[in-house]
């Protein structure tokens, strides 16, 4: 069936949501606001929540920016979902983890822990670095060229991957009356040595009733795809056409198939940001009244941080201006810039598509009309689901689950109930078996 993230943003994905009435003053800072955002999602029957993170501010390294949106409050997100787990049962607990500042033993061990604390729904997304302000952070003036933060990130997901196998699943035997603790046959030290990273391991933490957690990616470029098909579970996109996002699909066949791994494997999980209400007409009534709160001068600096480019000396009626090569989100420029095109849509107006979903894909409609538009991409292949991104919370969510939750589930596309008790059940995957974690953690012992 298909498959529903809920990717949370504290007071909402319009970034303007903090000025609307509905939204809770300081609500990227409340657990309490979390929770409820949580039991709502596990109601609709999501799949997952999904987090997204960078360490430092989001989105341009513009004080302008940022005084003007929510991007400098953000609670970290591992932390967040160690606590979520204890008011939710059976959702998914995915968060954004960049490979680009930090070692890779301290990845696998943080999210192995959230795996075993919510009994297997645990998810690491797997990044590089791109945001401007990070480099600052770490003592660097900016960010490593694409080819050596892909480089990276692909040694750091074989030894997250590799730790998370250094144990069999019955490894830990806690024989009281012999005095052992674990089969030592079923213990696989890594000894990793590459060319960024030497890790000997064992990881500090067993294996979960999932395996090991999910690994979603998030990379368009053509080293992210690889990456990828090589290593991931979920793939979150950014799609605005159903024959690209089909061709995307496509795309991502072959190579999995050039790793051995079959179709369904891996889910394309394209972000889409849905208003929903009652009728057609109060829905676009929502989406008026956000877009209203964008102010001026937030669209352009948006626009032009994701193109890497000023944009403020072109005329906003005009055509929207060739972007420069980027080492920045080349993926998503290459989105905005077909869209530009496709659409003919004046400068104005890719800085308001733009700056109210960051470049993501918006539905407006009656619970029948997003049904309908997400029920077309996914019978015609453009995906295996979606990564919901609700305008505001609570009240997008709500309206969701209320709306267009039951129109999937009536039309036979979505669960009434979920089949497992892991993420890795609920979303259809096998289970990285102990035979399988034993030989795969052998074989890396011995390069």
């Amino acid at each position: 069936m298909m498959k529903l993230g809920l990717f949370v943003q504290g007071e909402g994905h319009h970034i303007a949501a903090w000025r609307h009435s509905s939204v809770s003053k300081g609500a990227s800072q409340s657990i309490e606001h979390y929770a409820n955002i949580a039991r709502a999602a596990e109601r609709g029957r999501f799949d997952m929540l999904f987090l997204a993170d960078s360490v430092a501010t989001f989105g341009p390294d513009d004080i302008e920016v940022w005084k003007r949106s929510t991007n400098v409050s953000r609670l970290e997100p591992v932390t967040l979902l160690s606590s979520l787990a204890s008011v939710t049962d059976r959702i998914g607990l995915v968060s954004t983890f960049s490979t680009s500042f930090i070692e890779p033993f301290y990845v696998a061990r943080l999210f192995a822990s959230l795996d075993q604390i919510s009994h297997g729904r645990a998810g690491w997304n797997l990044v590089t670095s791109a945001a401007p302000s990070e480099p600052h952070n770490f003592g660097r003036d900016k960010h490593e060229p694409p080819e050596a933060r892909y480089a990276r990130a692909s040694e750091f997901a074989d030894v997250v991957l590799g730790l998370w196998n250094t144990w069999e699943d019955d490894a830990f035997i806690e024989d009281r009356e012999a005095g052992l603790f674990f089969d030592e046959r079923k213990m696989h030290l890594l000894n990793h040595s590459g060319e960024h990273f030497k890790v000997r391991g064992p990881l500090t933490v067993r294996r979960s009733p999932q395996g090991h957690p999910i690994v979603v990616q998030a990379g368009q470029s053509e080293t992210g795809r690889d990456l990828a098909a090589r290593t991931a579970d979920v793939v979150f996109t950014v799609q605005q056409n159903m024959d690209v996002s089909r061709e995307f699909r496509a795309d991502m066949d072959r190579r999995l198939a050039g790793y051995g791994r079959e179709p369904s494997s891996l889910k394309v999980m394209p972000g889409v940001v849905t208003f929903v209400a009652e009728t057609r007409s109060e829905a676009q009534e929502r989406f008026q009244e956000l877009q209203e709160l964008i102010h001026p001068d937030l669209g352009i600096r948006i626009l032009s941080d994701l193109l890497a480019m000023d944009l403020s000396a072109f005329p906003l009626d005009g055509p929207l201006p060739d972007p420069p090569v980027t080492t920045g989100q080349i993926g998503r420029q290459r989105v905005i810039v077909e869209m530009a095109k496709r659409e003919n849509l004046t400068l104005r107006q890719v800085c308001q598509r733009v700056a109210g979903a960051r470049a993501h894909r918006m539905i407006h409609g009656s619970g029948k009309d997003v049904a309908d538009d997400l029920e077309a991409w996914y019978r015609a292949g453009a995906a295996d689901g979606f990564n919901i991104m609700p305008p505001t919370f609570l009240g997008g969510l709500e309206a969701f689950v209320t709306y267009v939750v039951p129109e999937l589930q009536k039309r036979g596309l979505f669960r009434k109930d979920y089949e497992g008790k892991t993420l890795r059940e609920n979303l259809g995957l096998r289970f990285p078996a102990g035979e399988t974690a034993k030989a795969g953690a052998r074989e890396r012992s011995l390069r």
